[in-house]
């Protein structure tokens, strides 16, 4: 009994280590592997391409599977310095309404008070406040509101490559980017462990951004 019980200590120590210090450790297996040489582009307001980017998260279920979901409406902009990109701002929008995860029944309950409660939270927002470079990482700070909550969050990202701009069109930057959030930090508290421990729902959330931006037009000649 001793030794059953010293076990299910060390459990549970364990667990409250990882709940702590699960989101952290993930981000920093993220910075490693977007560890890259920035590409030079040209400086600029570039506007989120929605036809060519994406928002997705991913949840775990029952401790099976991770379920994928994606924000179909969302707006941003990346302001990029090419001399100093510390000097550089992100913000973006993301409507909570337009939440899909394929499934209607899904999605809707994901619109109710157990989730977004999007009738009083509509948007899911992010400004910058600070860019750092870390050898050859790139980190971004700012604050991210969910559910009428705000907190500083530092993720790394990663600009993946330019196109040009031409006589017809702008440049063009891509960039991502994965962090992970624990969904009860900002009120999202739905769900309970099932009869074995595990938790219907996982509290961390994984976020990967896939964003195309279109930079200015060229001055017409």
């Amino acid at each position: 009994m001793k030794r059953v019980s010293l076990i299910f200590g060390i459990a549970v120590v364990a667990f409250v280590i990882f709940s702590q210090t699960g989101a952290q450790a993930v981000n920093r297996s993220f910075a490693q592997r977007f560890a890259a040489d920035t590409p030079a582009g040209d400086s600029g307001a570039y506007s989120f391409d929605k036809a060519h980017s994406f928002i997705n998260f991913k949840v775990k279920h029952m401790g099976l599977i991770e379920v994928p979901g994606y924000f179909r409406d969302f707006t941003g902009t990346v302001n990029f310095d090419a001399k100093d990109i510390t000097k550089s701002t992100v913000e973006f929008t993301a409507k909570a309404t337009s939440v899909d995860t394929g499934v209607a029944a899904r999605d809707n309950h994901l619109r109710s008070k157990d989730f977004f409660e999007v009738e009083k939270f509509a948007d899911i927002t992010f400004k910058s406040t600070k860019v750092e470079k870390k050898g050859k990482t790139l980190m971004l700070t700012g604050d991210f509101t969910m559910k009428g909550v705000t907190k500083s969050i530092t993720f790394p990202f990663q600009i993946a490559g330019w196109v040009p701009a031409n006589e017809k069109a702008g440049a063009k930057m891509g960039i991502v980017a994965e962090t992970s959030i624990n969904r009860r930090d900002f009120g999202v508290n739905y769900g309970g462990n099932m009869p074995n421990g595990v938790a219907t729902l996982s509290d961390i959330v994984k976020i990967d951004l896939q964003i195309e931006a279109n930079g200015p037009k060229p001055a017409a000649k």
